[in-house]
């Protein structure tokens, strides 16, 4: 066969496995056609309609917390605003930035007081799915929760609000004519609706509409675009047996704790992916220990939730410790079965820790495969998700 045959045979191969992995990543992802019909037709509220990307479930939403647009609205103004913090210098996105899906950058987060967190800040994208909300906490399930731990948390200090501060940083809310009005648009049959459990709603009602879905992989799915041959192996990759990876960022938000309207309930799961072994023992450096931390079950040391690829791209360094800098370095550490610390405090090899997940065991890929990988997590980014002004910091825009 001669070489322009041979390469519009490979054309014509690659063009026929389009098709074959839209089906697999539909079977594999969960979308289908119905789910997107029915969230269209639920609003959680009289004046609220969810506009989902096409085959995504509707999000729970708490019955004492019902969606409606002046509610997230508000919580929208109060997730950029620096007043909430104690000292007023820090909001929400300080660790929070749009632009990086969400997340900050940083390996450890930063409070307003500059202490740091042992911990890099998430991404919420998708974060109305999350079945639990942070790194290892297997009982902190609800966003109203959650946010109270940014907020009021001591140890380390985020936004710093104290039983000393807590009434004077909601009298800057309480003076503010601008903000009476957001609040009582919101909570309309309230006679005092600027509160701190108000407060707390509307910022979490906010944070589910933190939906993103329709990156270049979405649109595959809807055949509206089309991979590079390099993606499509990667897909081909990231879907099969060999490389796995589906099996813990699996689903239509890539990770396996998700929950919806209708979904399973099912014991949320972390894994330990050997990215520490101290000694030998199977020990991770304090207080980064994950779910046991919680737990106190010796199995659970290390393990933590495989957060969403979703705009993956855009959330580096990877890992609770921010100690993976690139997409690249994740696959090989992946690949590797997970990683050999030769010297210091915290030496000792993961790949040998008696509480690796065996999930995580190990991957054959040459040089090119670990490029294909890759280049497939990049046609998870939604630029339209980072730019998207209903999400945006509206004290910028004007």
């Amino acid at each position: 066969m001669s070489g322009s045959a041979r390469d519009a045979a490979r054309r014509g191969a690659r063009r026929a496995a389009v098709p074959a992995l839209v089906a697999f990543a539909a079977v594999v992802t969960g979308f289908s056609g119905t789910t997107a019909a029915a969230a269209t037709a639920r609003p959680a509220a009289d004046d609220w309609k969810w506009a989902l990307p096409p085959g995504f479930p509707v999000p729970l939403v708490p019955k004492d917390n019902r969606m409606s647009k002046a509610k997230v609205e508000l919580g929208r103004f109060l997730f950029y605003d620096p007043k909430l913090s104690g000292n007023g210098t820090q909001s929400c996105s300080s660790c929070h930035l749009q632009a990086k899906a969400f997340s900050d950058g940083r390996a450890q987060g930063l409070g307003s007081t500059g202490e740091l967190h042992p911990r890099g800040p998430q991404s919420l994208t998708n974060v109305a799915y999350n079945t639990t909300l942070t790194w290892a906490n297997p009982a902190l399930v609800r966003l109203e929760r959650q946010a109270e731990t940014p907020l009021f948390g001591e140890h380390p200090v985020e936004m710093g609000v104290t039983d000393r501060n807590k009434a004077r940083v909601l009298a800057r809310f309480q003076r503010s004519k601008a903000y009476r009005a957001r609040y009582a648009a919101a909570y309309p049959r309230v006679k005092k609706p600027v509160t701190w459990a108000n407060t707390v709603k509307a910022i979490a009602a906010f944070q589910r509409t933190l939906i993103s879905g329709d990156s270049r992989y979405d649109r595959l799915l809807q055949r509206k675009a089309r991979f590079t041959a390099s993606e499509q192996r990667g897909a081909e990759l990231f879907f099969g047996e060999r490389a796995e990876c589906h099996h813990c960022h699996g689903g239509f938000n890539f990770t396996e704790q998700t929950t919806f309207v209708g979904a399973r309930r099912e014991r949320p799961v972390f894994r330990n992916t050997g990215l520490f072994n101290i000694g030998g023992t199977g020990a991770f450096p304090e207080p980064n220990t994950g779910a046991f931390s919680i737990t106190g079950n010796p199995a659970d040391m290390g393990a933590f939730r495989a957060p969403t690829l979703r705009n993956i791209a855009l959330t580096a360094p990877y890992m609770h410790d921010g100690s993976l800098p690139t997409l690249e370095a994740v696959i090989d550490f992946y690949a590797a079965g997970g990683r050999d610390i030769t010297e210091g405090p915290n030496a000792g090899d993961g790949r040998l820790s008696p509480f690796r997940d065996p999930l995580t065991s190990g991957i054959d890929l040459s040089p090119e495969e670990k490029a294909d990988l890759v280049a497939f997590l990049k046609t998870l980014t939604d630029r339209g998700f980072v730019t998207r002004r209903s999400i945006s910091d509206p004290f910028r825009r004007r």
